[in-house]
């Protein structure tokens, strides 16, 4: 497979783009499909799960995806419950503290971007200059 490029040798604007306006568009969507349709609600979410877990692979191992991750869900759940103040009534039960559901979509984010990052090292092949010399690549040799 090729390489994915990491976020941080992306252009600035580009990275801005990929981990503060996509979250933040992504959840003002699902924020206004929770006042039209559940079913809606649950696509733009999983959506966003995808994009969580594609968004850890630009980063170079689990933790760092995972601060990614914080960082798109807290954005996520803060447009999500924006969005959904501006909206109807929702279509899926919320917490009783609508707050809260910040605190979880950060969490989940948290998760999914440490997936990206950890899988990373498994999908995405390195480029030739970092990939290791087949006797350190097998220990027993």
């Amino acid at each position: 497979m090729r390489t994915i490029p990491l976020l941080k040798d992306r252009p600035r604007e580009l990275q801005v783009l990929l981990a503060g306006v996509a979250p933040a568009v992504t959840g003002f969507v699902a924020g206004l499909m929770l006042g039209v349709s559940a079913a809606a609600y649950w696509i733009v979410n999983l959506i966003a799960a995808i994009g969580g877990v594609a968004a850890g692979l630009e980063h170079e191992n689990g933790w760092k995806g995972a601060d990614r991750g914080l960082l798109g869900g807290t954005i996520f759940g803060t447009f999500l419950l924006i969005a959904h103040a501006l909206g109807g009534a929702a279509k899926v039960k919320l917490p009783g503290f609508e707050p809260l559901l910040v605190i979880v979509t950060a969490i989940g984010g948290m998760l999914l971007g440490a997936l990206g990052g950890r899988l990373r090292r498994v999908v995405v092949k390195p480029p030739a200059d970092e990939q290791p010399a087949a006797a350190e690549a097998d220990p027993e040799t």
